[in-house]
Order: structure tokens, then sequence, then C-alpha cells
């Protein structure tokens, strides 16, 4: 589809028609815009939003992000061959710094979003949980503060979900139960309080669990012997007390026990 085209005559002496001329521009760049993204329009804007929240690009990764290159093929990012949508944002060890964009949880076919090894600051928005396509989700390694965000178990067919070596707080969301295709659970070195919750042996399906240095508390509950697939158990340094249960000692496939 060729772009929006016009000819424009203005006479220089008239600051209302440069006034029109501005706005005419605006409108056929939002049109040429909306041309060459269709319907992808939302991911074009959710990425952009991504960008505008990031303070510090060192090594210049988000410079492909503009309108010389479909979004599809910019620096990071995957797009489905058929639908053209993002279904995979991976920018990992690139010294970003800045916030996590709430308009990420726009990217409705996203499947792997990973910027682990950066410095993101902020809370981890709550809109992350409108990602229901979501199967691997990487933001250790980073700054992030607050909660981890209950509408993640929205996450439904989420598989790995790391978290560690940031600055969360509070304790394990209780909703996090629902996320029964979860493999991968790594919460290590945050400051996590509320010990090591029950309710997780619902996640039956897990296999690497790791919750190393958080002040947890608490025991170890024995309903974590419902993971028959757990190959690796980390939880050192995390002021845990009591007996280690025997349900755990019928895991056959633990390979790992820190």
């Amino acid at each position: 589809m060729k772009s929006p085209q016009a000819v424009i005559y203005l006479s220089n002496s008239s600051p209302i028609s440069f006034l029109i001329y501005g706005l005419v521009i605006t409108c056929l760049t939002s049109a040429t815009v909306s041309a060459s993204y269709g319907s992808n329009e939302t991911d074009y804007h959710a990425l952009l939003s991504f960008k505008s929240t990031i303070t510090h690009d060192p090594d210049k990764v988000l410079t492909s992000w503009n309108d010389s290159f479909h979004f599809c093929e910019w620096s990071g990012i995957l797009c489905g061959k058929q639908h053209k949508r993002v279904t995979v944002l991976i920018l990992e060890s690139q010294g970003l710094e800045g916030s996590l964009s709430p308009h990420v949880g726009n990217l409705s076919f996203l499947r792997t979003l990973s910027i682990r090894n950066n410095s993101f600051q902020g809370a981890i928005p709550h809109e992350l949980g409108r990602l229901s396509r979501l199967r691997h989700l990487y933001l250790n390694r980073n700054n992030f503060i607050g909660v981890i965000p209950v509408n993640l178990s929205s996450c439904s067919n989420l598989e790995v979900l790391t978290l560690a070596r940031n600055k969360l707080v509070g304790s394990i969301p209780k909703d996090m139960s629902l996320l029964s295709k979860l493999t991968n659970l790594e919460i290590s070195k945050n400051k996590l309080t509320g010990g090591i919750p029950s309710f997780l042996g619902n996640i039956t399906s897990m296999e690497v669990f790791s919750c190393v240095e958080n002040p947890l508390g608490g025991s170890i509950p024995d309903t974590l012997g419902l993971w028959k697939s757990l190959t690796t158990f980390y939880s050192g340094g995390c002021n845990l007390y009591g007996s280690i249960p025997r349900s755990i000692f019928n895991l056959s496939l633990l390979v790992n026990l820190s």
C-alpha cells in the first residue's frame, strides 16, 4: 500500500498556514503508520512505550526501533510468520536502565519476555497478567522493587518464571498456585518473607525451585512432596527451621537438594 501523499501550498508570511501544514503532516504520518501496521498497530505502540521508559541505553540497542524498519525487524523482537504479531522480546545484558512499561501487557501474542541482567527499576507492572500466551518470563538480575504481582497468576500458560536477584518484598502470592504449567520458579536473593507456602504443592509440574537467600522463615511444607517431577530444590539462607519432610525423600527425580 502506498503512503498517503499530499501537495500543500503555503504562504511564507502566514503563521496559520504553517500551523495547518503541521497538523496535516501529523495526520499523514498517523495514517502512514496505520496503513503500514494495520491490525498490528497495538504492538507497535506498546513497543514504543517500552522504549520511552528506557532512560539509558549504552549499547544503542534500541536505535533500530524507529519507522525505518517494521517493528518485527527491530533488535530483540521476533514475530509470528503469519500474523506478524510480537511473540518474543529479548533484551538481555544490554545495560538498559529505566522502568518496565505497563503497555507491554498489550503484546497479547507474546510468549517470551526476557530482560534479565539489566538495571530495570520500579515495580513489576501488574498488566503483565494480561499476557495469557506467555510461557517464559525472565526478569532476574534487575532492581525491581515492590511485591510479586498477584495478576501473574492469570498467565495460565507460564512455564518459567525467574525473579531472582531483585529487591522484591512481601510474600509469595497464594494465586500463584493457579500456574498449573509452571516448571521453573526462581525467586532467590530478594527480600521475601512469609515462608515457603504449602499451596505451592498444587503446582505439580514443578521441576526447579530456588528461593535462596530470602528471609522467608518457617519450615519446608510436606505438600512439596507432590512435586513428582522435581529435579532441583535450593533453599539455603532462608532462616528455615524444623525437619525435612519425609515426602521430599520420595521424589525419585530429585538430583540437587540444598
